[in-house]
């Protein structure tokens, strides 16, 4: 099954992330944009991984939870991989709570190789997804429109609290992609 790790956002974030995007497909640009309901920020993608290995993957899960306290995060800022030239991803960065992400992803990464999940190619970057560009088409529009937003989001989002980190199964379908948690795994409290 295609898994990966995330931490979830709350309901008002991802609204408020909705309405962010709905504001930029005012461009007309072809950006494939993430359901709301759907819009996480990833710890680290698995992939395709055997039904099997689930129990040792929320076994590392409890393990890199037990070690790593609550946090607070903050989204603040608008940004594209891989340059603002040519977005590919669409993405909105955070302040609070980066090196907390960092650390938690690290220690994901080191514990899941230990398993056989390759490790990534790049370092890890704290970012929350919200869209993909498809094609060139109104990419100017696109780019005009996110330079206008930069600077602009630090105090649109509250900070929220990350309490738990959760095991997603991802079902690829026509109309995207299918979310279900497969567990959480609660974060030391603060």
């Amino acid at each position: 099954m295609r898994t990966f790790i995330a931490i979830e956002l709350p309901p008002d974030i991802k609204e408020s992330l909705g309405k962010l995007q709905a504001g930029l497909k005012q461009t007309g640009a072809d950006v494939k944009w993430v359901n709301p309901d759907n819009i996480h920020l990833t710890l680290k993608f698995l992939g395709e991984v055997d039904d099997k290995k689930i129990i040792e993957i929320e076994n590392i899960l409890g393990e890199v939870a037990k070690s790593s306290k609550s946090f607070y995060i903050n989204p603040c800022s608008i940004g594209v991989f891989p340059k603002i030239e040519f977005p590919k991803v669409i993405w909105i960065g955070i302040d609070k709570g980066d090196s907390e992400t960092k650390v938690i992803a690290g220690k994901l990464e080191q514990s899941l190789a230990q398993i056989g999940i390759p490790k990534e190619d790049r370092p890890f970057s704290s970012h929350i997804t919200i869209g993909r560009t498809k094609s060139f088409l109104k990419r100017d529009k696109l780019i005009q429109e996110l330079k206008n937003l930069e600077g602009k989001i630090a105090g649109k989002f509250r900070e929220f609290p990350v309490t738990k980190l959760t095991l997603f199964k991802s079902t690829l379908t026509p109309k995207g992609p299918i979310y279900e948690i497969l567990s959480h795994t609660e974060l030391k409290q603060i």
